[in-house]
């Protein structure tokens, strides 16, 4: 590959004479909207460039289109809590029989056109869970599910005062119907670690406190306590 070629996103390669592709490696050749209901799906025909040099026989693959995400797991440094909620989800009706459809997730939704990740953040955290944010700060940015669906999910964790929060939420006429409850950080963490949570995005969330949670404490409860002595 070219010594000038722009760095991509993504790991690094322990090969530093290994080929970096990025999206000027891919051809669509085509693009066909195949549904259009709440959600799109579109499928593609297209090649790319292939690991050992050349290109890949063209191709298809159907792309669930769902769009960008801003998510946010509000937390309490004070109480050194965590503030959760629970929602019904129609994916949760496949999978493991045992399998509840009600999933424990964190605040989530969908960037609308000309929304800021952040501001959806703090607007979903509002309306999911009844709180408004203080300080915000990136946890990652990533794709769930890269080999069938175009989602980035814009992840956050976010300040709050955990007794104000609600105890039901969501907007009815999204068909909503939201509990919401805290916890202690160990014992959201134990739920991770109990292999209790079946969303992806509160697992992300929630191995990022596991190991940072301590370090933002101490960080959030530290400038707290610098702006309460200057004020």
């Amino acid at each position: 590959m070219p010594a000038d070629r722009p760095a991509v996103r993504g790991v690094p390669d322990p090969d530093p004479a290994a080929a970096s592709y990025g999206r000027e490696d891919v051809e669509i050749l085509a693009r066909e909207v195949v549904h259009q209901g709440y959600f799109r799906m579109v499928r593609l025909t297209l090649r790319h460039r292939l690991l050992a040099g050349g290109w890949s026989e063209p191709f298809t693959r159907e792309i669930f289109e769902r769009g960008t995400a801003a998510a946010v797991l509000p937390y309490d440094p004070v109480r050194d809590e965590v503030v959760l909620i629970e929602q019904f989800r129609p994916g949760g009706l496949y999978g493991p029989t045992d399998a509840s459809p009600w999933m424990v997730e964190i605040v989530a939704g969908i960037i609308e056109p000309g929304e800021t990740p952040e501001a959806v953040a703090r607007r979903e955290a509002v309306e999911e869970a009844g709180l408004e944010l203080g300080r915000i700060e990136a946890i990652s940015t990533y794709q769930p599910s890269p080999g069938a669906c175009d989602e980035w999910v814009h992840l956050y964790v976010g300040e709050v005062r955990a007794e104000h929060r609600g105890s039901t939420g969501g907007l009815v006429e999204e068909h909503e119907d939201i509990r919401i409850f805290a916890l202690p950080r160990e014992a959201a963490v134990a739920l991770l670690d109990g292999d209790r949570l079946d969303n992806a995005t509160t697992i992300v969330a929630l191995g990022w406190l596991a190991r940072h949670g301590a370090a933002l404490r101490a960080r959030w409860l530290s400038d707290r306590k610098t702006r309460e002595e200057e004020a």
